[in-house]
């Protein structure tokens, strides 16, 4: 894959702060079960956390290949660390980047941006996964703004977030959704206890409870009833950044049997095996950074993303199972990193949209284009 200069470079550095220092750590992260706080505070001193937003609101100014490229490096050494930058950058900062007042961006994007605050995103409820049109949080109007209740779940960064985007029914009969800005400590606001997860085990993953939480007007994120087509355009591009993920840790269980097997003449089946991992690792890094491309250029992109976080979330977990059966029994202990990344992959083939809902995406617009 052929990159710029700029792009190059940063890659390097970001690879070189993932190999150094996130990988030696990503092993205790998941076996404590504890949010990464002081890699979280490296990626802010790197100024990681506002990679694709302008300079002039505190980020970095650089295209969505780099924002890829990061969360690809990360990921390859930390699924918990990935995820925590990728759900911080795609889900918590770019709907106000996206569709934020001017005294919205102004008051969040320098704080997201530097990492002074995580970003999260409240969409999933009970009842409200890949149906996320079957939102049953409501905000009803008041003469000072609006009053709010429902709850949310699976919210990553939420404990960590001083704001939070969220969706909620703003006209039951019509079944109109809008978002809105909330920050932590507002009355009303509850955040739950710490999810205990198969894999990702370092990532912050809470519950939310939204009971008589009174919010002022201007917390209306955008316009009234255009919720549902802030949240499809903030999760075509966060597809982006999972596809980066699943290839990370796809890239990551590879890395692992060539450490392990460097030097040896592997089985005629087990070398059968890496090289469709690193096939398969291949067809998914051009799949993923032709979707940034084609985001960074203004064309359309939504087809590719979906395409991207299917057949990269897909790939991480078969490269992981592989890994773990050529390791044989010791791939099923923690000894190796395979069956952490095993665990930490199968999250790519449900968050942001599940696997079918990539499909259905996929195969819709196909079918429309005809």
């Amino acid at each position: 894959m052929e990159l710029t200069p700029v792009q190059q470079a940063f890659l390097e550095k970001v690879r070189s702060f993932a190999q150094g220092e996130v990988k030696a750590r990503a092993a205790a992260v998941d076996a404590a079960e504890a949010f990464p706080e002081d890699l979280v505070g490296r990626l802010c001193e790197l100024g990681l956390m506002g990679i694709p937003y302008p300079q002039a609101v505190g980020g970095a100014g650089l295209d969505t290949v780099c924002y890829a490229l990061a969360v690809e490096e990360i990921s390859r050494a930390c699924g918990s660390t990935g995820i925590t930058l990728a759900a911080h950058t795609s889900l918590g900062t770019n709907p106000i980047h996206l569709f934020g007042s001017a005294e919205q961006q102004e008051h969040w994007l320098p704080r997201l941006c530097s990492g002074q605050t995580l970003g999260a995103f409240g969409l999933t409820e009970p009842g409200a996964g890949s149906d996320a049109g079957g939102t049953r949080t409501r905000a009803a109007r008041t003469p000072g703004g609006w009053v709010v209740n429902g709850s949310k779940m699976w919210i990553t960064n939420a404990a960590y977030a001083d704001v939070l985007v969220f969706t909620a029914l703003t006209d039951r009969d019509k079944r109109e959704i809008s978002c809105f800005l909330v920050e932590k400590g507002t009355p009303g606001y509850t955040i739950g206890a710490c999810e205990k997860k198969l894999g990702l085990r370092g990532s912050d993953t809470h519950a939310l409870a939204f009971e008589n939480l009174h919010l002022p007007a201007d917390a209306l994120l955008g316009e009234l009833g255009q919720g549902f087509q802030q949240m499809l355009k903030t999760l075509n591009g966060g597809r982006i950044s999972i596809g980066a993920m699943a290839l990370g840790l796809a890239q990551g269980a590879l890395d692992e049997i060539l450490d392990v097997f460097r030097g040896v003449t592997l089985r005629q089946s087990h070398a059968f095996y890496v090289a469709d991992m690193a096939t398969r690792i291949q067809a998914a890094r051009h799949l993923v950074y032709d979707a940034a491309r084609a985001k960074d250029a203004g064309r359309d992109y939504v087809t590719l993303s979906a395409m991207a976080k299917l057949f990269a979330s897909e790939t991480a977990s078969w490269c992981a199972d592989r890994a773990i059966q050529i390791l044989g029994a010791e791939g099923y202990t923690r000894a190796h990193a395979a069956e952490r990344i095993w665990r930490d992959a199968k999250l790519c083939e449900i968050g942001e949209g599940t696997s079918e809902i990539q499909r259905l995406v996929i195969g819709r617009r196909l079918l429309e284009a005809r």
